[in-house]
């Protein structure tokens, strides 16, 4: 949405395409947000475990908008468990959609990233850790979220060559989504957190940077809002007490 109120042309690559009452909205709904604030959307229904799917994603992503300029790696699952009561099913969902997804859509995209003038590849994902305590209580998801991290690593000095850039971003507090409602604590966890627009605002700051400057940085979004000049965050609390956010995983 920030994107779109400069104009941008969005490929919404999701699967989603019917409502849920526990995840509201569809790759639809959203394309008509995007459009009513001055962007230009494609929704595009794709699961990204499937490498068919996403090569198709990427071909009609060219046949429309004729290019990529950024790619965001955004789409994870959560399964927050210990090693005796993880299914396999659901670490293997884990692995592929927030390990192999993130590696397949960028090695997909990278030729038409460097093409580019100002190409961003931007993972939502934390920096890299090597504190146990982040791995004990749920190691499946935690390895999947560093995998993603370490995909930022590889990348950026594997492209350091080129103008292609390749950073993280992770939000120093829990964000108002439906995995926080849904797995974190429902209403009262939501009224600790900050809003989505917060990490978009972010998000904003990074992608649309000079790609040859930042590359292989794993960024925090209030840091990198302040050192864009803001040092005022209440308006992006959901609830009124600041000093009761819930810190995020994997920030020590």
């Amino acid at each position: 949405m920030r994107a779109a109120r400069d104009g941008a042309r969005i490929a919404i690559v999701a699967k989603t395409t019917a409502d849920n009452p526990k995840l509201p909205g569809t790759i639809f709904s959203v394309a008509k947000e995007i459009e009513a604030v001055g962007g230009e959307a494609l929704p595009i229904a794709t699961d990204i475990r499937f490498e068919d799917q996403v090569q198709d994603a990427v071909r009609q992503t060219i046949e429309r908008f004729g290019g990529i300029d950024i790619l965001v790696n955004n789409a994870s699952a959560i399964h927050l468990s210990g090693t005796e009561a993880t299914e396999m099913k659901k670490f293997d969902l884990m692995f592929s959609v927030n390990v192999r997804a993130s590696f397949l859509c960028s090695k997909l995209c990278l030729p038409y990233l460097k093409k580019s003038k100002n190409p961003h590849i931007l993972m939502i994902s934390p920096p890299p850790s090597l504190q146990a305590h982040w791995y004990a209580p749920h190691l499946a998801y935690t390895m999947s979220k560093m995998g993603m991290s370490f995909c930022v690593l590889g990348m950026a000095e594997e492209l350091r060559a080129t103008k292609v850039s390749v950073n993280a971003l992770w939000p120093k507090t829990a964000i108002a989504t439906a995995a926080v409602m849904n797995l974190l604590g429902g209403e009262d966890a939501m009224k600790r957190c900050r809003k989505p627009e917060i990490v978009a605002d972010a998000a904003h700051e990074v992608i649309t940077a000079d790609s040859q400057k930042i590359t292989g940085q794993f960024l925090v979004d209030e840091d990198v809002l302040k050192a864009a000049g803001i040092v005022d965050f209440s308006h992006y609390s959901v609830g009124p007490d600041q000093g009761d956010l819930i810190p995020d995983f994997f920030l020590d």
